[in-house]
């Protein structure tokens, strides 16, 4: 079904957790391609024995970058890109499968609906404290009381787990190199599907992970993204966030409109205008 495209950095434990969610958690039968950025700690021999297509770079190259390394080697029609820190729970791709069977277009972007120990005022995710690492992860209480986690669609897709068609990543360009190591390079890729026509940005509300925050770009040395993405594309990315993708709403309908062209769209356009030219 889906080509699944995981970068990891010297995080050994939770990849293997996160591949043994995907075997046993699936239900379907996906090809799973893992970027080795560095690999010092085993990473790269554990991949090679467990016969996981791969690819490899002797130093962390970030995102972008081994994503698109990765999806080189995808035989399925459709790309689905994991975070190494993310737990897979039942049902999670059922959920997606399902909802692609509602739309009659191949130019879209789903996500699943991430659960999160930590409260950030993200209104896309779950906030429920089943630990931080695999040391202290309560899986059997998280299956337990999954059921009790429902969530409506929402609005404006742009984190991992993030589906596309094949078709359409590559000819976006894939992630955009010049975000590396890759602050900003989610929102950077929704845009481009933006331009390219895409208006389904669809948070999966039944298609749940669990996601231990910030394993790998809490230890890397960040772009700044926030500035990269205003300079290519003339706008803020909350304003991107907000008045195109409308993230966070409930999915009312699955395709959005246009932006309505309003005074206070206008502005802030504007702000985005003059903040680039004096940045």
């Amino acid at each position: 079904m889906f080509s699944i495209l995981i970068p990891t950095w010297n995080n050994l434990p939770l990849l293997q957790l996160c591949i043994r969610s995907i075997r046993e958690n699936s239900a379907f039968d996906h090809q799973i391609i893992v970027h080795v950025n560095d690999g010092s700690d085993g990473t790269l021999e554990w991949v090679r024995t467990q016969g996981i297509t791969h690819t490899s770079s002797p130093d962390n190259i970030g995102i972008c970058l081994a994503v698109n390394e990765s999806a080189m080697h995808a035989t399925h029609d459709y790309i689905l890109y994991l975070n190494d820190d993310m737990y897979c729970c039942p049902g999670w791709d059922a959920a997606l499968v399902n909802k692609l069977k509602e739309l009659d277009t191949d130019l879209f972007m789903l996500s699943g609906t991430m659960i999160e120990p930590r409260d950030t005022n993200n209104p896309c995710v779950i906030v429920r404290n089943y630990g931080s690492d695999t040391d202290n992860f309560d899986e059997a209480r998280l299956l337990a009381e999954l059921s009790q986690h429902q969530k409506p669609d929402w609005l404006g897709a742009t984190w991992p787990p993030t589906l596309v068609s094949k078709r359409w990543w590559f000819k976006v360009g894939g992630y955009s190199s010049e975000f590396s190591p890759g602050m900003s390079s989610d929102n950077d890729f929704s845009m481009k599907m933006w331009h390219a026509g895409c208006r389904i940005f669809l948070g999966v509300g039944d298609s749940l992970v669990y996601h231990f925050q910030c394993k790998s770009t809490g230890k890397v040395k960040k772009n700044d993204g926030g500035a990269q993405f205003l300079n290519k594309w003339g706008m803020r990315q909350s304003v991107f966030d907000r008045y195109y993708l409308r993230r966070g709403q409930i999915a009312r309908e699955v395709e959005l409109k246009e932006p309505e062209n309003n005074s206070r769209l206008r502005w802030e356009l504007l702000r985005s205008r003059i903040k680039r030219r004096f940045s």
